[in-house]
């Protein structure tokens, strides 16, 4: 029998500790622990024991002006959670191909529906760690290579059945089997057996992994009803909201679950409608029409930061602008083709240009600034027309003419970014012909498909999930079909690595092979760029992980 440490109360094995999280820098609170009178106020006003009245004047009365205490009581008030409302979002995501399936989740529609539905063993916090959902605590064996996740008791999905650990089993071999096309399937390949035993859950693996908890986060990975070992995917789950309503690519409508477990959601319902055209967004949130919209055209967004009674919330994390190729298919499995087109782009026109400065630069790799091993002295590839010459000329394929495929539903901007492209790379050689797609359909007729196209990824809280999603070999989220024997085996030995320095060491190869051989172009990481009522309050730190709060705005925020 392995041994097992102490039992880890929602965080992560000192194997993982770090002070650094995806997005930013934890800040430590300095002063004494006894509160002030003034604290003790605004703890009292807070908490609604004294009224806006009683407490300017008790601010005042502690030497504070009446303007300052008067705009210090509405910064409390809009700080404040309180009950009730409708949310309503105007995301710039959607698709009639989507579904209620969690193993069919690919874009922020169904993301942000779903994160308020279901439920998963564990989340990602706010300021970017690892916390409990479904799971109240875990442990690990010496060797991260065995997980026990103990269940909270006494939880309901939302048609009355209790959740079992067994529904957590089902809902997990949902994604593993044979004939799945899950999203997750690819991060969840080390998993040799998972089993219910009393309220735990546990996970045997082929190998050890420090970051198993984060991969329970993943989206996809939703807590399901089951039956006979078979989960239902109608859309019920056991999250803060249930769903009502769901028509694909167009709108769900949510409403509070009054028996959640922790008592989250502060909205008493919320309605999330698909708008792809960001005029057609922007123009929602400005009339009235909707509370909240994502993906603002940056092009805009000062035009929108000047109207009365709405802010631009600016959050950086992992989302990341890519161009995948099909390496599988020529001309792309040629590598020399795809550095001529790597140095023969303009990256900083790219970032000013399309993300108007909100994001930063790429290097061809999907691991960010706000990762733990981000490979921070990695030589940047900058607009080198000789380089790119260079490469294009031991391509061995002479002027070439290739199609990309690009369209809003990609990012808002990727036609321009595309066209771009075209200019920087004509004097290369490569004369690129600009296929405007249709938004609709995208995912299910473009990405995928395509032999070049333009994509977006909210990237993952960790290198592996990241690279096990979308790079490593046989994966069916693998968008450029890449498949590279010595990338692959580091992918096995840095998830095993309980070593932190050679465990970054070996990220950082990795990073190296993905940039410099990958079939993946990625010129910028683009911050998530929102506009907001001001009449919704926000917590004080937002996850970065993904937008809207890491999928979890209907549940974190509240009406001011």
């Amino acid at each position: 029998m392995p041994s097992f440490p102490k039992t880890v109360q929602g965080k992560m094995p000192r194997v993982l500790g770090n002070t650094r999280y995806p997005g930013r820098t934890i800040k430590k609170r300095k002063g004494s622990n006894h509160m002030s009178k003034m604290d003790i106020l605004t703890t009292q006003f807070k908490d609604g024991k004294v009224t806006r009245r009683q407490f300017i004047e008790g601010a005042t009365s502690l030497g504070l002006t009446t303007a300052a205490a008067v705009t210090m009581s509405a910064t409390i008030a809009k700080a404040s959670p309180k009950k009730g409302g409708n949310l309503r979002f105007g995301l710039g995501h959607g698709s009639t191909t989507d579904s209620t399936d969690p193993a069919t989740y690919e874009n922020g529609f169904t993301n942000t529906v779903f994160h308020a539905v279901h439920a998963r063993l564990t989340e990602v916090t706010s300021d970017g760690g690892i916390g409990p959902e479904m799971a109240e605590s875990w442990e690990a064996s010496d060797d991260a290579a065995v997980w026990h996740f103990k269940l909270r008791k006494g939880v309901e999905f939302h048609n009355g059945k209790t959740v079992t650990p067994d529904d957590v089993v089902a809902s997990i071999v949902h994604h593993t089997g044979e004939d799945s096309k899950s999203g997750a399937k690819g991060i969840l390949g080390s998993i040799q057996d998972v089993k219910a035993d009393g309220d735990t859950v546990s996970f045997t693996l082929d190998s050890g992994n420090a970051d198993f908890p984060f991969l329970m986060s993943d989206y996809h990975l939703c807590i399901l009803p089951s039956s006979d070992g078979k989960v239902d995917t109608s859309g019920v789950g056991c999250g803060s909201y249930k769903l009502d309503s769901f028509e694909p690519g167009v709108r769900a409508t949510l409403s509070r679950n009054p028996n959640h477990f922790d008592g989250r959601g502060n909205f008493d319902s919320g309605e999330m409608l698909s708008i792809l055209d960001s005029n057609a967004r922007q123009n929602a949130l400005v009339t009235g029409e909707v509370d909240v919209i994502d993906r603002i055209d940056t092009k805009t967004a000062h035009l929108l930061k000047r109207r009365p009674g709405i802010s631009l919330k600016v959050t950086a994390g992992t989302q990341h602008f890519t161009f995948p190729m099909l390496t599988d298919m020529a001309p792309y499995d040629n590598n020399d083709l795809r550095l001529a087109i790597k140095w023969g782009i303009d990256r900083k026109q790219l970032l000013e240009t399309v993300l108007n400065g909100y994001g930063a630069i790429g290097n061809d790799s999907p691991i960010a600034p706000s990762n733990r091993y981000y490979h921070a002295d990695m030589a940047p590839k900058e607009y080198d027309l000789d380089k790119a010459k260079f490469h294009m000329k031991k391509s061995g394929l002479g002027n070439i003419t290739v199609d990309l495929s690009a369209g809003d539903a990609a990012f808002a901007g990727a036609v321009d970014a595309a066209v771009l492209m075209k200019e920087t790379l004509a004097p290369v050689g490569v004369n690129v012909n600009v296929v405007r797609e249709p938004s609709d359909g995208y995912w299910s007729n473009v990405w995928l498909k395509k032999a070049w196209c333009a994509c977006y990824w909210g990237g993952r809280p960790t290198e592996d999930m990241m690279f096990s999603t979308a790079y490593q070999a046989g994966v069916d989220w693998n968008d450029s079909n890449w498949n590279h024997a010595k990338f692959n085996e580091l992918l096995l030995a840095a998830r095993a690595e309980l070593d932190s320095n050679k465990r970054r060491a070996m990220y950082y190869e990795m990073q190296e092979i993905v940039s410099t051989e990958g079939g993946v172009v990625i010129p910028m990481f683009s911050s998530y760029v929102e506009g907001i009522s001001d009449k919704v309050g926000i917590p004080e730190v937002t996850a970065g992980n993904w937008g809207l709060d890491g999928g979890r705005a209907l549940e974190r925020w509240w009406f001011a």
